[in-house]
């Protein structure tokens, strides 16, 4: 083909138009929602890769990193800014997301039916907000053709905002608690 032709080929496409989003999450519950639909909730803030601490008066040396399953009446929960060493921090992404199970033994995957046992998401969670009937944050990159853009320029995600838990030292981190992983806005 010349180029003239290549040139008329190119000029004679017509944009594609953006397909609207489907709102699911607006008509369906959670139990609803196919694996897909489930997977695509996740806005990717990558909050639920802190770690977090439970202030506990009950605490011995032997269980202080012992994970735990639920809270207790008068406990508080605590979150940090050290992050799962396999946490890309710039994508907010896990680098081993196949294995993160197997690699960090105490990695959730939250799933439609653990959802409610899983106390730790933060606020801004959109699993969380959705279970609370609160909708969807305005930043989720489902309402912006799939891009993180929004979100981090919102300050909604961890990007730039941690360290990994491999480069602090254990007795070190409660000078790591901070209280921005709790924000939450619309």
């Amino acid at each position: 083909m010349s180029k003239k032709s290549n040139r008329s080929l190119s000029k004679g496409k017509a944009k594609a138009k953006k397909q609207p989003i489907e709102r699911f999450w607006e008509t369906k519950t959670l139990d609803e929602m196919t694996r897909p639909e489930w997977e695509s909730l996740c806005d990717g803030c990558a909050k639920c890769c802190l770690h977090k601490f439970i202030d506990d008066e009950d605490t011995t040396d032997e269980t202080e990193l012992m994970p735990t399953t639920h809270i207790a009446e008068g406990e508080q929960m605590n979150y940090s800014n050290i992050a799962c060493h396999l946490l890309n921090d710039k994508s907010c992404q896990c680098s081993k997301y196949e294995q993160r199970t197997v690699l960090v033994p105490d990695c959730v995957q939250l799933t439609q039916e653990n959802l409610d046992d899983v106390f730790f998401m933060p606020p801004s969670c959109t699993y969380r907000r959705l279970k609370e009937g609160r909708g969807m944050p305005s930043w989720h990159p489902l309402l912006h053709n799939g891009k993180k853009s929004a979100m981090h320029q919102a300050g909604m995600s961890v990007r730039g905002k941690i360290i990994k838990d491999d480069d602090v030292e254990l007795e070190d981190f409660e000078d790591y608690i901070v209280l921005w992983p709790l924000h939450d806005i619309d």
